[in-house]
């Protein structure tokens, strides 16, 4: 059974290596690990069994929070993992205060803009250049909600 918790520090070999799965340009184990020590970040973990199906993380200032990464294994996609997460987050981060969450995304990654779409995320702009491998361009997606 899936279960979704905040990261721990015993997870970071396993996000460090999904993170190489998933994206060309991945999050170094120490940089992961260091936003277990930052007190405006929240990152969640979608455990399926003691294996990472799924991460997402984010970091807040004064009731705004940026989602800085999603991943969800190739194994466990389109089975509602990433839309899980997402709205763990929200939950977690209503939580603490924050209504509003915005995020970058591939121009390219259709999927996941359908999810976001789909989750309540409106384009709010564009981030020319924004990823580097290969070079792309970012579209910046909102949601708000009431507290």
């Amino acid at each position: 059974m899936m279960e979704i918790r905040k990261m721990a520090l015993e997870d970071v070999p396993q996000i460090a290596e999904l993170e190489k799965i998933c994206f060309s340009d991945p999050w170094s184990g120490q940089s992961i690990a260091s936003e277990l020590e930052n007190p405006l970040s929240l990152w969640l973990v979608a455990c399926d069994d003691g294996v990472i199906a799924g991460y997402v993380g984010s970091q807040s200032v004064m009731g705004w929070a940026d989602m800085m990464n999603l991943a969800v294994h190739p194994d466990y996609r389109r089975r509602g993992v990433g839309e899980a997460l997402v709205s763990a987050l929200e939950s977690g981060l209503s939580g603490n205060g924050v209504s509003v969450l915005t995020l970058e995304v591939r121009q390219s990654n259709e999927n996941a803009i359908a999810l976001y779409k789909k989750m309540g995320f409106e384009q709010v702009g564009v981030r020319p250049g924004y990823y580097r491998h290969p070079k792309e361009n970012a579209l910046i997606l909102r949601k708000e909600w009431k507290l």
